[in-house]
């Protein structure tokens, strides 16, 4: 089957920098499959090795677990093996040690145990770079069993998402699927050094670390303050900014944000919607006045937006130039105008989940980046269990016969045929 009748394009030389480059990925859940996602689309050979007879647990999770797999595999091959059999242990054990990177998000402990630890694979390939996705960075902590909602919650992102005495989750794996990235990030500048050096080296990215990121700039307002700032969920909530809010429209239950934060952006959203007086008035000269006055400046703004239609609302607001957005929902980005025309959607099949979806085909987003003007895209859908364990154990050496009888053992599982 040619790659676009499989929904598939070839990257170019210029959109896959990291062409040549192998990856051995043993990971579930988001994290570590992020990051090899990342390494992927930019052209490294990501080989992710399940366990037998399933593969990822990842693939049969329900509720916010759902996409996880169909989201966060795409571009890798499957190889099936149980690396608790000796010969499992061993075939994975040749694929490493020709690898450039070996990637991991296990629990602490879990890769010692299997003999696939740092210092025991350096040791046999120098060269290597060894990426854990952890919990936490070494510390105290080092040995907790993690959870986005863990670091959300005892890092203050949760505090600064809901409202006083209600901690919310953020609304998606923040910290997992940053944390990802940021293990992508620590593998490029490892092999940069390695160019260098001829040495391979140990990264790694931690769950908390990334969340304590997100949270830093709090951080600074409370050193600078002396004390919590209020969470964002809290109405009483200061804004910088005079108008900087969700607001109803004349359509029922349709929502626009808006914001208005330069002095320039005031002048034009005052002439615009016939504020005039507003804009005269000389104790709302600046920013900070016009942030002191926000009861007063909403109370005139909010009854003035519910009196028109959304879209012409949007389509005045765009035309000024103003910060603006529609509340969007999950299922309506499938067919945003911008994500279609800009390849930010590439097509998945979801029929290679486990799940029965409604949708056989979804566009699901690209890499936020563009590599000379091209969106990095989709060579590979994301594998079935198993799917390239034949190919990727030829490369291990292994002949037919020994691929049937280690096939007929269940160290090997394979669905190529």
């Amino acid at each position: 089957m040619s790659s676009e009748a499989n929904g598939t394009h070839d990257i170019t030389s210029v959109d896959a920098p990291l062409k040549g480059l192998r990856v051995i990925e043993f990971s579930h859940m988001v994290m570590g499959p992020v990051c090899g996602m990342v390494l992927a689309d930019l052209g490294a050979d990501v080989i992710k090795v399940e366990p037998p007879p399933d593969g990822d647990k990842s693939r049969r999770l329900t509720g916010i677990g759902l996409g996880f797999f169909a989201t966060f595999n795409r571009n890798k091959r499957s190889v099936c093996v149980d690396v608790e059999h000796p010969s499992g242990l061993e075939l994975v054990g040749k694929l490493i040690a020709s690898a450039d990177v070996f990637l991991e998000n296990f629990r602490p402990g879990a890769m010692s145990k299997l003999g696939l630890d740092y210092p025991t694979l350096a040791a046999r390939n120098p060269r290597l770079i060894y990426c854990a996705c952890k919990g936490f960075l070494p510390g105290p902590y080092q040995h907790r069993a993690a959870l986005d909602e863990v670091v959300q919650m005892m890092g203050g992102l949760a505090y600064m998402t809901g409202r006083r005495g209600h901690p919310s989750r953020a609304g998606a794996s923040v910290n997992d699927i940053m944390g990802g990235v940021f293990g992508a990030l620590a593998i490029l500048a490892a092999l940069r050094q390695r160019d260098a050096t001829g040495n391979g080296s140990l990264v790694q990215s931690g769950l908390f670390e990334t969340n304590m990121l997100f949270v830093a700039q709090h951080m600074a307002r409370a050193a600078i303050e002396g004390c919590d700032p209020p969470p964002f969920g809290d109405p009483t909530t200061g804004r910088p900014w005079p108008i900087y809010d969700v607001f109803e429209t004349a359509d029922p239950g349709q929502q626009v944000f808006v914001g208005v934060v330069t002095d320039s952006q005031w002048r034009h959203f005052c002439a615009a919607f016939e504020l005039q007086d507003l804009l005269d008035d000389a104790a709302l000269g600046s920013t900070q006045a016009r942030a002191r006055a926000r009861p007063q400046i909403l109370g005139r703004v909010r009854p003035l937006f519910r009196s028109v239609a959304k879209d012409f609302l949007m389509a005045k607001l765009e035309k000024l130039g103003l910060p603006f957005a529609p509340i969007g929902t999950p299922i309506q980005l499938f067919d945003d105008p911008h994500l279609r025309a800009s390849g930010g959607l590439l097509p998945i099949d979801l029929t290679r989940t486990e799940m029965a979806p409604a949708r056989p085909s979804a566009g699901l987003p690209a890499l936020p980046v563009t590599l000379a003007g091209n969106r990095p895209g989709l060579v590979r859908q994301p594998p079935r269990v198993g799917e390239h364990t034949e190919e990727i154990m030829r490369i291990a050496g292994l002949s037919d016969e020994q691929l049937r009888t280690l096939t007929r053992q269940g160290v090997l599982i394979s669905s190529e045929n």
